[in-house]
């Protein structure tokens, strides 16, 4: 088989500190902004009829973004990571679209809503902290599905 265990957590783990990186990078100068940067940050929600509290959105985005990166480089509540990070890039989606700007513009965001999306389904992989923390909630990766999974029992009955 050419797509091991192994092929497929270290597929996961260099997604997930590519995008980590990438997320501390551009998070830290929002989070490191203040209140005036948070505000003006915040204001992204509006765009999906939230008109309060921006600057307490504005510092989750910004939060999402860098703390939500080094959870993923490190796998540690990936789902959950994954999840705020996915839903700041759909208000980021939603925000340029709002203000009329292009696919080439809005595209990054809609993208990396999809990815995130994509590693709240697939999870962390074996190579990270929430494996040790948490073994029997993370997936041993492929070859892990049952046999009622795959094909039907021979024995069982078909309607």
């Amino acid at each position: 088989m050419f797509a091991s265990k192994l092929h497929h957590d270290l597929g996961i783990l260099t997604i997930r500190v590519g995008v980590g990186a990438a997320f501390m990078v551009h998070g830290f100068p929002k989070l490191g902004g203040g209140p005036e940067t948070w505000l003006e940050l915040g204001k992204a929600v509006s765009y999906v009829g939230i008109e309060r509290w921006f600057t307490f959105f504005g510092f989750m985005a910004a939060t999402s973004e860098f703390i939500g990166g080094l959870f993923l480089i490190i796998g540690l509540m990936t789902r959950q990571a994954s999840f705020l990070m996915c839903c700041t890039m759909v208000v980021a989606t939603f925000m340029h679209l709002g203000l009329g700007h292009e696919f080439k513009v809005y595209s990054h965001a809609l993208k990396m809503a999809v990815v995130f999306l994509g590693l709240m389904l697939i999870g962390p992989g074996r190579i990270s902290l929430d494996k040790v923390f948490h073994p029997y909630e993370v997936e041993d990766g492929l070859d892990s599905e049952t046999p009622s999974d795959s094909e039907p029992d021979e024995n069982s009955e078909s309607t």
